[in-house]
């Protein structure tokens, strides 16, 4: 096994993807040549070449309408919103038109697309570098909204939610992007479902549901047994807030009498 960073995980997941399907884009502010501003899409371009991999204005909205339109026209689009609080120019496209078109058409025609979005505090950034936006997400019907908490996860959940016929909202959670996890990216084999929570430690009384495990790592693995009550606990993050998550098996937690 080697040791990866979320960041590096990302690059993957999307080099693997443009590498195994020909109709996969990525797009975004400063994605081609710079590689990002967190370099997650570093060395894509090069790869892949400007009509794959390449640069946009600084319009959301107008990298949300195109998205939608090379969707549409048959492609699977992958665009950046360089921070989280630079994507609300996008919401009338986003919960409009990308959310709708699979109502709208009555099931005839689906938007398969992602948006990703570097989201959330913990790096000392300034406004509009550290907002969490995902509850507007999460409260519109057609989206599907997916947050990694591990380096693995972010890989397998990419490569889902880019293989995924409907428009997902991928939420890169920043102050993670440098965290490190052992293990071999895409071990598993097929893509992991959206919708499957994680269970990051197994208990047996108590069960802790969080959307996110956006902890320092020091944090990420909380200890199973309470030593004043010998209790034990189950911690579980969801992966996805928008689709009802469950864990990887029956819950054998009770609350304790």
């Amino acid at each position: 096994m080697t040791e990866v960073t979320m960041v590096k995980a990302l690059n993957e997941a999307l080099r693997d993807s443009l590498r195994d399907d020909a109709r996969t884009l990525v797009l975004g502010e400063d994605i081609g040549k710079l590689g990002g501003v967190f370099r997650v899409t570093d060395g894509l371009q090069e790869a892949f070449g400007t009509d794959r991999v390449f640069d946009t204005p600084l319009a959301e909205a107008a990298i949300a309408g195109v998205s939608l339109g090379l969707a549409l026209a048959g492609w699977h689009p992958v665009a950046e919103m360089q921070f989280d609080g630079f994507s609300y120019p996008a919401l009338d496209q986003v919960i409009s038109h990308i959310a709708k078109y699979r109502y709208r058409s009555r099931g005839r025609q689906s938007a398969p697309l992602v948006i990703r979005i570097p989201f959330a505090g913990g790096v000392g950034a300034a406004e509009h570098h550290s907002e969490s936006p995902e509850a507007y997400y999460a409260h519109t019907a057609g989206l599907k909204v997916v947050v990694p908490s591990t380096p693995l996860d972010a890989y397998d959940l990419l490569r889902a939610s880019i293989a995924d016929p409907d428009p997902v909202i991928f939420f890169e959670p920043k102050s993670r992007y440098w965290s490190k996890e052992h293990g071999d990216l895409g071990a598993n084999g097929d893509p992991l479902p959206i919708g499957k929570a994680r269970v990051a430690r197994r208990g047996t009384d108590w069960l802790r549901v969080r959307s996110r495990l956006l902890r320092r790592p020091r944090r990420t693995a909380p200890r199973s047994r309470s030593s004043t009550s010998g209790r034990s606990c189950r911690w579980t993050s969801t992966r996805s807030p928008r689709r009802s998550a469950r864990p990887d098996g029956p819950s054998s937690c009770t609350k304790p009498r």
